[in-house]
């Protein structure tokens, strides 16, 4: 068994051809902490004037540079004779299977890959000046012509180079593949607490508001006791506090109701099937008229609307969304309301449409958030919570939802699955 001594720094003149002061700055710091004698220049025209100058050691330059670029001043150093034996290394990000080709057919000697580390750099330099040395250039290889991506390539590299750049090539590979393989254990990691951190969050906020519905009751049922056995000695504005008090304690309640059953929608399971929208929306429409029959709507159905997805979750978005035109077309005499599809940046977007009180755009990312009102209780009631479950349904699909409107001039409401 053989061994070879690694050539002594101190005896290699190397010449960077690099266009980034701050990379060149950092190779000529690295090089020179361990001996090589070295030299710069800003581009491959000024690196092969210096070259022809004084023959270089090696050559390492960067792929991308103006003037010439790396794989041009490899082309014409392995063209020069005096230069030709000169090994060139070639730094580059490698992120492109026609990077191994350019660089076989200008006959580089070697690649180093971005972002690169000092041994790595120092080790691939010993590699390729002990190759040098031992490694006559063989007259007998010649060039051989390959097709790839429909493009015609003479490979003119000898043995040793097409084999030292697929081996480079291999490296950066697995190196990248232990990247991504690190990267994804640690997003997997990171989704694991995430959904641990929303799992305890879910199940206090069920718990919080389960647990407030006891003390709300006991308010409401002592404050109607009060009124039945004490009534006859409360003068009108004493009944009036008390109602007041009734009022705060059913809008309490059903803002509780609607917590609980937003901490619901993350806990179950979901049974995706096909679901017919249309149909929902005609059942959903027809029990919205029924309860408030004073309230005229004219109701446009697009017929034969399917969706992939729960069917019970869907209901929930769709009862939210339609009870929100409904109830911002209560002012208008002629409220219309549409449900239909659209295409929205090539995807398909259902949609439900108002001529309602809209609302100002500029406040549009606050709509989906829970408890945000843009709106007065007074003119419009409601918990603030409708569109926060909608937004948290059609996420749990995977899908996205948007708005589009202008105040007094209706609102459209946009979901993709």
């Amino acid at each position: 068994m053989t061994t070879t001594n690694p050539v002594p720094s101190q005896s290699v003149q190397i010449l960077i051809a690099e266009d980034s002061p701050t990379q060149a700055l950092r190779l000529r710091h690295i090089l020179e902490q361990h001996g090589y004698q070295v030299t710069a220049a800003t581009n491959g025209r000024e690196a092969l004037q210096s070259a022809g100058l004084r023959k270089p050691t090696l050559v390492i330059s960067d792929v991308v540079m103006p003037e010439m670029d790396g794989y041009q001043l490899c082309e014409q150093i392995k063209s020069d004779p005096r230069l030709k034996n000169v090994p060139v290394i070639l730094v580059t990000t490698l992120s492109d299977p026609q990077d191994v080709i350019r660089g076989l057919e200008c006959r580089a000697d070697n690649f180093i890959i971005k972002p690169y580390d000092e041994q790595g750099l120092l080790s691939r330099i010993q590699s390729v000046l002990i190759n040098s040395e031992v490694h006559e250039p063989d007259p007998s290889d010649a060039g051989v012509e390959i097709y790839f991506n429909g493009r015609r390539h003479v490979i003119t590299s000898n043995r040793l180079q097409i084999l030292n750049l697929l081996l480079s090539t291999y490296e950066a590979a697995i190196h990248r593949n232990q990247e991504l393989t690190l990267t994804k254990d640690d997003l997997r990691g990171a989704n694991a607490s995430l959904e641990a951190a929303n799992k305890e969050l879910e199940t206090f906020s069920y718990s919080v508001s389960h647990d407030l519905r006891a003390p709300l009751r006991s308010i409401d049922g002592f404050s109607q006791c009060l009124l039945d056995d004490c009534g006859s000695q409360l003068d009108d504005n004493g009944k009036e506090l008390i109602g007041r008090v009734r009022n705060a304690c059913r809008r309490m309640g059903q803002l509780i109701e609607d917590l609980l059953n937003l901490s619901r929608l993350g806990r179950g399971e979901m049974v995706r099937k096909d679901v017919d929208l249309s149909a929902m929306v005609k059942l959903i429409s027809s029990e919205l008229q029924q309860g408030q029959p004073q309230h005229k709507v004219n109701v446009r159905i697009a017929e034969g609307l399917i969706a992939r997805g729960d069917a019970q979750l869907l209901r929930v978005a769709m009862e939210n969304l339609l009870g929100n035109a409904w109830k911002f077309t209560s002012k208008r005499p002629d409220a219309a309301i549409e449900f239909g599809v659209t295409q929205q940046n090539g995807d398909r977007a259902f949609f439900v449409r108002d001529n309602g009180a809209g609302f100002d755009m500029a406040y549009a990312e606050k709509l989906f958030g829970a408890f945000q009102r843009l709106h007065s209780a007074n003119d419009f009631p409601g918990t603030g919570i409708g569109l926060a479950t909608v937004r948290r349904i059609i996420h749990r699909h995977g899908g996205r939802i948007w708005a589009q409107s202008a105040v007094e001039q209706g609102a459209t409401f946009f979901f993709s699955l």
